[in-house]
């Protein structure tokens, strides 16, 4: 407690003996960015400064990772709706077989494969309530975070729950306030001045229009200033109440459509960057800037301190038609990008501030997973129990961030994604039906279609560029042992052969 509120409190006690001091608890919020690749910043999370991090101008995220910790090894799924429902259930995506992206009730998203036909995955995504189907049953995040008496804002990007579902509307996943949340996963246009995805008669050009910014509507605005607008309206209020607030941040920036933010686009084409490039790092700096505008907000209320502050992506950069040739090099010297089972697809910037707990200025290489949010930030909340219809694969990191522990070299994490993100053969840039597991410095692939095998040392070959699969038998064999039972164990999908009906083979290969 600073020394301005010790002496407000002292002043008020001299008059009213029997008023003990408030133990508050910390507000969260969880600033998670959307497709915003590990490399996509002015903070090197690669053991030196890279030409990408000189290209970005990040100066918060900078100050972010001064006042706190850095992790260097952070993942998520490969792409979002995946990530989002490990986020909300503490679920890995192998369990919770949300495992592409979710938008209309009972529709794929599965694009055709030559030889294999895609399991029926959860398609309807996460659903607070039993009996819809093609969906995983949860006890969400913010719903437990409000029965313990936490003012519960989404801004931005939902995508939890396929439209015309319970989960398309953040509410009736514990959320008490949602601001221009709802089933889709993208934007029709961060513009004001195109009414964000409506037309003139104020009617959605597509399912993608982002909903509730009315206000905003006709005016030369960029939708993460609007969104930033609006939460810290919310905040005000929760300030006002002295209830703790959970403000899940969740920005569709810096998803395509790769749109300039004018606050910031000239100089990066000042500097001779293409338009869709100055396009893309302005839409970096313009979450930048709402990162900062939230901390500045928070400290002008005396508040940052009392509050956690958790930076995120939900997957690896997205590095696909839209950007400057070559693609699949937006993220080096991480291979490939978004919809990827190599690193740019699932390995992430991550900083967390928590004032008195963690040491300014430091760096974590153990590796964390983003299941491992919901235990987490239910241990920074403070609740100590609760009852979930789902079991949690996640592990909490507060006791990594305490010094107390540490899951170098033990824990293994797993990836599935038994879909066909986009078409055509994108093998060469690991995008395509596979499952994959990390343990210790080795992560193995393995391709559903032909059963081949990758392994890499990510601690010496960041970049995957050697297979060292065929040099290391015996542990390519134990890794995929290792993969196949986890699998098996949470009930994991696979595809099928289209010729045959027979699904593939675990990557033990067992039937």
């Amino acid at each position: 407690m600073r020394l301005s509120k010790i002496l407000g409190a002292m002043a008020f006690l001299s008059l009213v003996p029997n008023i003990q001091a408030e133990n508050k608890r910390p507000n969260i919020i969880l600033f998670l960015v959307d497709d915003m690749g590990w490399q996509d910043t002015s903070v090197p999370f690669h053991t030196q400064p890279t030409l990408l991090n000189f290209r970005y101008n990040t100066p918060n995220m900078e100050n972010l990772a001064a006042m706190g910790v850095k992790f260097t090894q952070a993942y998520a799924s490969s792409v979002s709706s995946p990530s989002r429902c490990s986020l909300l259930t503490g679920a890995n995506a192998a369990r919770h077989k949300v495992t592409n992206w979710t938008f209309k009730k009972d529709i794929s998203t599965d694009e055709k494969h030559e030889k294999l036909q895609m399991p029926r995955w959860n398609v309807n995504g996460v659903q607070p309530v039993p009996g819809v189907s093609d969906s995983f049953h949860a006890t969400p995040l913010p719903r437990i975070l409000s029965d313990n008496g936490y003012n519960t804002i989404i801004c931005g990007k939902a995508h939890f729950g396929a439209s015309d579902t319970p989960a398309a509307n953040p509410i009736n996943l514990g959320f008490k306030v949602n601001i221009a949340g709802h089933a889709a996963g993208g934007l029709a246009s961060y513009l004001g001045t195109e009414r964000f995805g409506h037309n003139e008669n104020g009617e959605p050009v597509s399912g993608f229009a982002v909903p509730g910014l009315e206000k905003y509507w006709d005016e030369d605005i960029f939708v993460t200033e609007a969104l930033t607008l609006e939460a810290i309206n919310e905040l005000e209020k929760s300030i006002k109440s002295k209830e703790p607030f959970f403000l899940y941040m969740s920005h569709y920036a810096v998803h395509v459509p790769l749109q300039a933010d004018k606050r910031f686009v000239d100089k990066y084409l000042r500097r001779g960057l293409s338009q869709c490039e100055a396009n893309y790092a302005s839409m970096v700096e313009g979450v930048d800037k709402s990162l900062g505008d939230l901390m500045n907000y928070l400290k002008s209320k005396n508040e940052l301190e009392n509050t956690i502050i958790i930076f995120m992506s939900d997957n690896g950069g997205y590095s696909l038609d839209g950007r400057t040739p070559p693609l699949h090099t937006q993220n080096l010297p991480l291979r490939s990008g978004k919809g990827s089972a190599y690193e740019g697809g699932v390995r992430v910037p991550m900083i967390v501030y928590w004032n008195g707990v963690v040491n300014p200025g430091t760096t974590i290489n153990d590796y964390v997973i983003m299941e491992d949010f919901f235990p987490s930030i239910l241990e920074m909340a403070e609740v100590s129990e609760c009852n979930t219809v789902q079991r949690i694969d996640g592990v909490s990191f507060v006791p990594i961030m305490k010094g107390k522990t540490t899951t170098e070299n033990s824990r293994s994490l797993i990836w599935n994604m038994p879909n066909n993100w986009i078409s055509g053969d994108n093998r060469e840039y690991g995008i395509g039906p596979a499952c994959a597991i990390r343990q210790g410095d080795y992560k193995l692939i393995y391709w559903y279609e032909d059963g081949r095998k990758e392994l890499y040392n990510i601690h010496t070959d960041i970049g995957e560029t050697h297979n060292l699969a065929e040099t290391f038998p015996q542990l390519t064999k134990r890794l995929c042992k290792l993969l196949s039972e986890k699998l098996r164990s949470v009930g994991a999908q696979r595809p099928f052969f289209i010729t045959t009906g027979e699904p593939c083979p675990w990557p033990d290969g067992r039937e």
